[in-house]
């Protein structure tokens, strides 16, 4: 009777690892924005030469990028390919879009982005809200906010 005791326990604590697991996975989102151009070769130029971001996938109509540290990517996509449904074929037309992309040194990067003679569209500064920040723009004419984010200045 307490081997019976014992099993049921196990089934029980063990079942409902199993539900939290499931209902974490079941909740569980990446996020991985794409951009649909003709610029795939300007576009991994950029975000490698600029970001150091590295090529997670590639062949000649699709361009998939991650970040540095690998957390997160983007992608690229030639329009009006015909293994694409028409939902996925319109071009982007270089408005209305941003990314932000957080950093640890953000003072570093921008220096590094000032030497590499990169267009700055945005000075360095600090805002109330505590982001201090700068922007750049890619090939597509998404603007790109980098920040670091910090208390705000009191």
């Amino acid at each position: 009777m307490k081997h019976l005791f014992t099993l049921l326990a196990v089934l029980l604590l063990t079942s409902g690892t199993y539900a939290q697991k499931l209902i974490k996975t079941k909740h569980t989102m990446k996020l991985n924005a794409g951009i649909i151009t003709n610029k795939l070769a300007e576009s991994k130029a950029f975000y490698t030469d600029v970001l150091g971001f590295g090529v997670t996938f590639e062949n000649e109509f699709y361009l998939l990028m991650h970040t540095p540290d690998k957390s997160t990517e983007i992608s690229f996509l030639l329009p009006e390919h015909p293994s694409q449904q028409p939902l996925f074929q319109k071009p982007f037309q270089g408005q209305g879009m941003y990314l932000t992309i957080e950093v640890a040194d953000v003072d570093s990067l921008y220096a590094a982005i000032k030497k590499k003679g990169i267009p700055v569209n945005i000075e360095i500064r600090n805002e109330a809200w505590g982001d201090r920040h700068f922007a750049i723009e890619d090939p597509n004419g998404v603007g790109i906010d980098i920040v670091h984010y910090q208390a705000p200045e009191k």
